[in-house]
């Protein structure tokens, strides 16, 4: 048998002994917590905020509570503060909603009653005291989103299936009680005139919808996958005369939604494009053909042209400091389905410069952003918070691990993946039915409109969060 000698044998025997303490330090602490702590540590250096929430609240407050106290029904990260800008009975699902006149000095909110037909659709919400008037009084479908155009008017739209329509209105302080029609007309009310149907987009189930200022538009159709049909697909609108002004219109016949071509997402660009569908949500693609047919059931269109599909297409928005480079990005959640495992995903869509992405020969490419999970799942609504380059995400979940959420996600640093850096939980409901929709930032990115949907009072119920630094 071979033998150390003492000296050495005593010096393997340190080594081997170091050795062991490393392992057992590595298998300690796991690392992943780690640097999710180190997050946490530096919250105020990354999100403006002190201190986050540990989880989600695992309270669902009574009826009688909420209506005594809105506030009761959410929990705010150390630091944020929130007041009720509006309770309203008559629109009890507020869900995306606009800032107007402009996001420096907002005065009034534009928001979407999300109902039936028979409901108040469209509301206005004056931010100083809360008081609401209705701006369509009936006959939209499940309205959602609303936006306010570079141009100076809103467009609204309704998460209808394949039978969605989107609309514009001009003047919305001046136009009360109008109906919409099934045929898309406007009637009763004051200001019908100032609301038309733009069926140039198409139809669709209207949830995230990106304006740029010359007019092209971006959307995606809320849809499920289904029997081996994919899920909903994102479309390039681009007007047939693209804008060039800065000032707002006078009148909606100066509006570049007028008339124009719609273009749906491929991803798949190997051996000239035809590496297309499952397993290519991900990378470059192109912008083929979908109609230029007033009123196209654009639905139908993505399946025939085997468009790229995602797990319900939800919110999106524009990264504003590219924008103001010149450049097109815009993130967009899919919400998946969390009960089955499918958490939903956060992509960032980018097309080129804005003139690139003016025409159909620019080339899109996805890529995620947030990879979902048991926490932070079926990811909804979305805001970018100017300033500070975040992303706030709203979740609508099954709240199988507790109740809805809204987190803060920064953007991609200098590292090597192209994810988010990290995510920390800013607001937490105490309602187990209620969910997050509608958050939108001033353009300072200090002050957060938040609608609580589905809430246990069956009120409309509008927040106003401050407190970022």
């Amino acid at each position: 048998m071979f033998t150390l000698p003492r000296r050495l044998a005593f010096a393997s025997t340190a080594v081997v002994g170091a050795l062991a303490l490393g392992a057992i330090a590595l298998a300690g602490p796991d690392f992943g917590q780690s640097v999710e702590n180190q997050a946490k540590a530096h919250s105020m250096q990354n999100f403006g905020i002190v201190q986050p929430l540990e989880s989600s609240s695992q309270t669902s407050i009574d009826a009688a509570t909420a209506n005594a106290n809105p506030l009761k029904l959410a929990t705010f990260a150390k630091q944020l503060t929130a007041r009720v800008v509006a309770v309203v009975p008559s629109a009890p699902v507020i869900d995306m909603i606009a800032l107007w006149p402009n996001d420096t000095n907002p005065e009034w909110l534009i928001a979407c009653n999300e109902q039936g037909t028979a409901q108040v659709g469209l509301i206005r919400i004056r931010i100083a005291d809360g008081l609401t008037q209705t701006i369509v009084s009936s006959g939209l479908q499940s309205c959602d989103p609303v936006h306010r155009t570079p141009w100076g008017t809103i467009v609204f739209g309704e998460e209808a299936g394949s039978a969605g329509r989107l609309f514009e209105m001009i003047d919305p302080l001046n136009t009360t009680g109008v109906v919409v029609n099934a045929d898309g007309s406007i009637t009763g009310g004051t200001g019908a005139a100032n609301l038309v149907w733009r069926s140039a987009l198409g139809k669709l189930s209207y949830e995230g919808v990106g304006v740029l200022p010359n007019g092209v538009v971006y959307y995606g159709d809320e849809q499920r996958p289904s029997l081996g049909t994919p899920g909903g697909a994102y479309f390039k609108f681009i007007p047939t005369t693209l804008r060039t002004s800065t000032s707002p219109i006078t009148s909606l016949a100066q509006s570049p939604l007028v008339s124009g071509t719609v273009y749906g997402m491929r991803l798949g660009l190997r051996n000239g494009a035809t590496d297309y569908g499952q397993g290519s949500q991900t990378g470059r693609g192109v912008w083929v053909l979908a109609s230029a047919t007033p009123g196209a059931n654009l639905r139908a269109i993505a399946a025939t042209l085997k468009l790229t599909g995602y797990y319900r297409p939800e919110d999106l928005a524009f990264d504003l400091a590219e924008l103001a480079a010149g450049n097109v990005r815009f993130c967009a959640n899919n919400t998946g389905i969390e009960e089955y495992g499918n958490y939903g995903e956060t992509i960032c869509v980018t097309d080129g410069t804005i003139a690139q992405a003016s025409t159909p020969a620019s080339t899109p490419e996805v890529q995620f952003l947030v990879v979902g999970n048991p926490e932070l799942a079926m990811m909804d609504n979305i805001a970018y918070q100017p300033g500070r380059g975040n992303w706030l995400i709203h979740e609508d979940g099954d709240q199988l691990q507790g109740n809805n959420d809204i987190w803060a996600c920064m953007d991609d640093g200098q590292d090597a993946d192209l994810l988010s850096d990290s995510c920390i939980r800013v607001a937490t409901l105490n309602d187990l039915n209620a969910e997050w929709t509608g958050g939108v930032f001033s353009a300072d990115g200090s002050r957060f409109f938040v609608s609580i949907q589905h809430n246990v009072t069956g009120k409309g119920i509008v927040l106003e969060v401050t407190g970022w630094k």
